[in-house]
């Protein structure tokens, strides 16, 4: 029969892996590139006299669409400010109205055609202008996302 490993030994030997991994990330056998801590910006945004000028920057919203290229009465397709997809829709002349392209049955997204917004995996069609369900298999309409216009932009948020 083995001997069991007492606790404190079992800790003590990860501590010293652990010690060893550290002091080599430490070492760098190249002295003329600076070290990662030097390479990197500050942990903390407010340590850095251009903070808030970048906190700004990241923060200022970005374009989603011009309102001259969605048509009237029909949609295009949108990234949103995190990358998600979206709907843009024209109604009518000078209302732009947003929805996720996320399909209510299933999750695919779906795509403008025309005046519906249809999903291809399942045959799900929504109404452009307004995302409520005109064929199923979905049962929920397209979830609004809120955009305003901004000289002629459209833009994410509320204005």
């Amino acid at each position: 029969m083995t001997n069991p490993v007492s606790r404190r030994r079992m800790l003590a030997a990860g501590a010293a892996g652990a010690g060893a991994v550290v002091l080599a990330a430490c070492g760098s056998s190249d002295k003329t590139k600076p070290s990662a801590a030097a390479r990197t910006e500050p942990s903390t945004p407010a340590a850095s006299p251009a903070a808030p000028a970048a906190r700004a920057a990241r923060g200022a919203a970005k374009p989603l669409a011009k309102v001259a290229d969605i048509p009237v009465g029909s949609a295009v397709a949108a990234a949103g400010p995190n990358g998600e997809s979206w709907i843009l829709a024209q109604p009518a002349a000078g209302t732009v109205v947003a929805f996720s392209a996320r399909c209510t049955h299933m999750g695919c997204t779906v795509a403008p055609a025309g005046k519906t917004l249809d999903c291809p995996c399942h045959g799900s069609s929504y109404a452009a202008g307004t995302g409520q369900v005109l064929q199923g298999p979905a049962a929920r309409p397209l979830a609004k996302v809120d955009v305003h216009v901004v000289a002629g932009d459209v833009m994410p948020g509320t204005a």
